[in-house]
């Protein structure tokens, strides 16, 4: 049985639990973080939802200082995001890791069993 099928400690399907990690952006993964403690597929998205968009807010953030451009830039970024919002919990849902380029790569090093 994968990580993906089994129950978490939590109680939920790994796959809903990997959906709800994103639901609310950083701030669900930070709290799937916390409460997850032996699920790998579950604690890989809650890290990836952390860190991708816990990065998008701060960058927008910083990009809303910057007139026109950064406004433009920051739109971008925006619609960027949704996007991946919504492919990713559709992955995490069929139980498989999409792994991000960067946010992936932190996640998986930082939820690896020593």
């Amino acid at each position: 049985m994968t990580e993906a099928n089994r129950k978490t400690s939590i109680g939920l399907e790994a796959n809903i639990a990997g959906v709800l990690c994103y639901v609310a952006g950083w701030v669900s993964g930070l709290v799937f973080l916390v409460i997850e403690k032996e699920n790998d597929f579950v604690r890989f998205h809650a890290m990836q939802s952390t860190a991708f968009f816990g990065a998008v807010t701060v960058v927008s953030i910083l990009l809303g200082f910057i007139p026109i451009i950064g406004w433009i830039i920051g739109w971008l970024i925006g619609v960027l995001a949704v996007v991946m919002w919504i492919v990713l919990m559709m992955k995490a849902y069929q139980g498989q890791k999409m792994k991000l380029p960067i946010a992936g790569d932190f996640a998986e090093k930082q939820t690896a069993r020593k």
